[in-house]
């Protein structure tokens, strides 16, 4: 095989050029079956096939998926890699399951993503917590401390391994390999969610990948960086410390047993792009983000997070744009609102910060119309007058404790699904002292700031009050707009 092919999606396309009629699922009929305003769907409905013969089985491959997933393990890297169609979220999941069942111990990166912690529910698993650091000038959780992990390890050698995020969602990351050298000098397995980070590695200028730093195994949303569709990913696997038949099992558990072979096609796709143009491609955006961030240093009421490293992290995606007022002016709530009110739709926002996110195919145009939108915001809110009338001086990053709930290295957080019978409802500004019921995400981005069996702070009153009061939305509370949470009988 060569890098060249993209033996899956060749696959379909001579299926769907060669047979006409089919006695078979999906029961559109190759988008016959479609009204006037869905045969917008009509072309991609030619190739979303089934386990026909000759287009292979994703949970027992022979043929042109086991091809392309060799491939794509060859492109990143890999000496395995599987393709998910359940996005991050199922490898996530798999990992999770793969690496420990009920009672045992991990070791888990405290902001991680809530499918980790969804993982750790259903196999009963416990965690032991290592607070990120969080970044001085924007306020924001980054990387773990390599002395906080490995005396996670000492505390508790009986952990089966460590699961970290990297980058997070705003592009911050640590150096991996000093990381995997740590975890492997204790015998554990790394597991790394690089959701984010699927395009690194691949030009001088981005970051090293997860694969090359030396995590075991590495969970990419192809999707979210690269050009794949909305919930194709991969999980990728080296090393001998990671049990590949399990991890099979529970993949083949986790996942449809109906794979959309759309979905698998563009990981494909995907991957035959970024192996052959890839380079090309970044270097364009890259071009066009660098112009993007100096103009937008060139104006001091605006900040974005630096390239360089701070205490807090090692590295910075310059995919990932975070832009927030220093005059305190619009929050991030605010800045976003405004963006979109002229047609610049965002990513996300945060209580202080706007974050954009761009991908392999960076526009001119795209730049020239957001620098324009910024530009007259700054204008309709006469920030330029209100940073001049404040001398310069710029509010303090007030996100650190917004997301940060705990210290150091945590004792071993239970996680294990609780009876409705168990719990019972307080407000939260009296729910000091509980321990809390269940997961409290603000969302986006979607990083659970309170954990079933995790004692609630004050600290974490104050930021669950603060995320309220600048409309964050909450994802696995009973009360959505968290005036009440739920805590366990006991205190």
């Amino acid at each position: 095989m060569k890098r060249e092919d993209a033996p899956l999606l060749e696959a379909l396309l001579t299926h769907s050029s060669n047979y006409e009629t089919g006695f078979h699922v999906p029961g559109h009929r190759s988008g016959r079956g479609l009204q006037p305003e869905a045969h917008i769907f009509q072309d991609i409905m030619k190739i979303d096939l089934t386990e026909l013969t000759g287009l292979d089985d994703l949970h027992d491959p022979e043929g042109p998926i086991l091809q392309a997933q060799q491939l794509a393990a060859q492109c990143f890297g890999a000496e395995a890699t599987f393709f998910l169609v359940n996005g991050s979220t199922v490898g996530n999941l798999a990992a999770v399951l793969t690496l420990c069942s009920s009672d045992d111990i991990v070791i888990v990166q405290r902001n991680v993503h809530k499918s980790i912690l969804h993982g750790l529910m259903l196999a009963g698993a416990r965690a032991v917590f290592v607070q990120p650091l969080c970044d001085e000038a924007s306020g924001l959780p980054a990387g773990v401390r390599l002395h906080d992990v490995e005396t996670a390890l000492q505390q508790y050698p009986e952990a089966t391994g460590v699961i970290v995020t990297n980058p997070n969602y705003y592009g911050m990351g640590i150096d991996l390999t000093k990381l995997a050298d740590l975890v492997h000098a204790y015998g554990k397995p790394l597991v790394v969610d690089e959701a984010h980070g699927a395009h690194y590695g691949f030009h001088p200028d981005l970051p090293q990948s997860a694969l090359a730093g030396g995590a075991d195994v590495v969970i990419q949303s192809t999707h979210k960086m690269l050009t794949a569709l909305t919930m194709g990913a991969m999980l990728h696997v080296q090393g001998p410390r990671v049990d590949r038949e399990l991890l099979k099992q529970r993949l083949a558990m986790l996942q449809s047993s109906s794979p959309s072979y759309p979905i698998m096609a563009s990981l494909d796709a995907s991957r035959r792009l970024l192996h052959t143009e890839g380079t090309g491609w970044i270097s364009r955006s890259l071009q066009e983000l660098e112009r993007l961030e100096l103009a937008i240093r060139r104006w001091p009421w605006y900040r974005t997070i630096q390239g360089s490293p701070s205490a807090a992290y090692e590295s910075k995606d310059p995919f990932k744009v975070t832009v927030s007022d220093v005059t305190g002016t619009l929050d991030g709530f605010m800045l976003r609102r405004q963006l979109e009110g002229r047609g610049l739709m965002c990513e996300m926002a945060d209580p202080r910060h706007v974050l954009l996110v761009f991908s392999l195919s960076v526009q001119k145009s795209e730049i020239d119309a957001l620098l324009a939108g910024l530009g007259q915001i700054a204008a309709d809110f006469d920030l330029a007058d209100k940073l001049n009338s404040s001398k310069g001086a710029h509010l303090p990053a007030d996100s650190a404790e917004t997301y940060e709930t705990g210290t150091g290295v945590s004792e071993p957080v239970p996680f294990r699904m609780s009876k409705p019978g168990h719990l019972s409802a307080v407000l939260v500004s009296e729910a000091s002292g509980f321990v809390s019921g269940e997961m409290v995400i603000p969302y986006p981005p979607g990083i659970p700031i309170l954990y079933p069996g995790e004692r609630i702070t004050e600290q974490s009153v104050r930021a669950l009050a603060e995320l309220a009061s600048k409309g964050a939305k909450f994802q696995g509370a009973a009360d959505p707009k968290l005036r009440t949470i739920q805590i366990v009988n006991i205190r």
